[in-house]
């Protein structure tokens, strides 16, 4: 049967050794044949030959077989206290070397990306982390290579979770229009703007993580997660974005004769059924602090001073008919 026992450590005991063990221990002595399920005890130094008659296994009192075992881990603990100071001298040049370096060196928070798939896959996760927005800047063919284009299924998702997109690019004349057509119900959340010269390629989503070209000739490119960078490429981005003219959808900024956009038309319809800023939210697929901002440009749109005098205003305003053949799909 021993060819059967698992080597184990003192500090548990399998189920055998611990029964020849205690019965060891009660009768003074067993055969050594009965310890043969269990070598444990003998290696462990739990049973020892009986001086007498070798045919004998007697016990070792807990109290002398426990002070040996503890001896032996306090040799291997002082053996491994003495493999980290050997290590920590090693080192010691080594560390003063490495202090060398300047102490703004740290690349934790930028990472490589060489080829297509790496970065596709690296933007499409961030996106799909997303939950308030993503800024683009689309150069063109004949600026820097492009990082691969956003996914219209991960931008229809960020849309659904209530993010905002926006996006700069060259004029439609030198430049295709980037937003997706068929993203009418999400006109308020979906904004382009056009300059002459907008830059270098670019992704930032929820201006905490940015893509960016890292070489002019092949597929590299860099995801930025330092916050400072982050901060000065937002900024960079926004300067931009007051300059430009915007492009889609084509009131951006600029109210409708109502001064409301189609969503916060749809909005307006489940204002007047009652339903609260969390339904909307739900209704529409936005989150609740989108529907509110939407509820908020709709009051000042009005010159609303309530909720009650919102639902009144919204009725007389003929935003309701204005908007009827479009609310169905508004809403969806």
């Amino acid at each position: 049967m021993a060819g059967h026992h698992i080597a184990h450590g003192a500090d548990t005991l399998c189920d055998a050794g611990a029964a020849v063990y205690e019965r060891a221990l009660l009768d003074g002595r067993i055969p050594r044949h009965d310890a043969d399920p269990a070598p444990c005890l003998i290696d462990h130094g739990l049973l020892h030959p009986d001086i007498d008659d070798v045919r004998w296994l007697r016990a070792t009192a807990p109290a002398v077989a426990l002070p040996r075992l503890l001896d032996g881990i306090e040799k291997t603990i002082a053996e491994e206290r003495d493999h980290e100071a050997r290590l920590a001298r090693a080192f010691e040049p080594l560390a003063a070397l490495g202090n060398h370096q300047a102490p703004h060196s740290d690349t934790s928070a930028i990472t490589v990306l060489d080829g297509l798939p790496r970065i596709t896959d690296a933007v499409s996760r961030a996106m799909a982390d997303a939950t308030e927005e993503m800024l683009t800047v689309r150069p063109g063919s004949d600026r820097t290579p492009a990082l691969p284009p956003t996914s219209p299924a991960g931008q229809q998702s960020m849309l659904i979770r209530g993010c905002r997109l926006r996006s700069l690019c060259l004029p439609p004349t030198r430049h295709p229009l980037p937003a997706p057509a068929h993203y009418e119900q999400f006109n308020g959340d979906i904004e382009i703007r056009t300059l002459d010269d907008v830059g270098d390629h670019l992704v930032i989503l929820d201006r905490t993580v940015a893509f960016i070209p890292a070489h002019r000739t092949d597929a590299v490119a860099l995801e930025l997660r330092n916050p400072a960078v982050v901060d000065f490429l937002v900024t960079t981005f926004e300067r931009l974005w007051h300059l430009a003219t915007p492009l889609h959808p084509a009131a951006a900024h600029r109210l409708p004769k109502d001064g409301v956009t189609p969503r916060q038309r749809a909005i307006a319809t489940l204002l007047t059924d009652g339903l609260t800023d969390a339904d909307i939210a739900n209704r529409l697929g936005m989150n609740i602090r989108t529907a509110r901002v939407h509820i908020a440009a709709l009051a000042e749109a009005l010159g609303s001073e309530g909720r009650a005098q919102l639902g009144y205003l919204i009725g007389q305003s003929g935003i309701l008919e204005a908007n009827a053949p479009d609310s169905g799909e508004s809403g969806r």
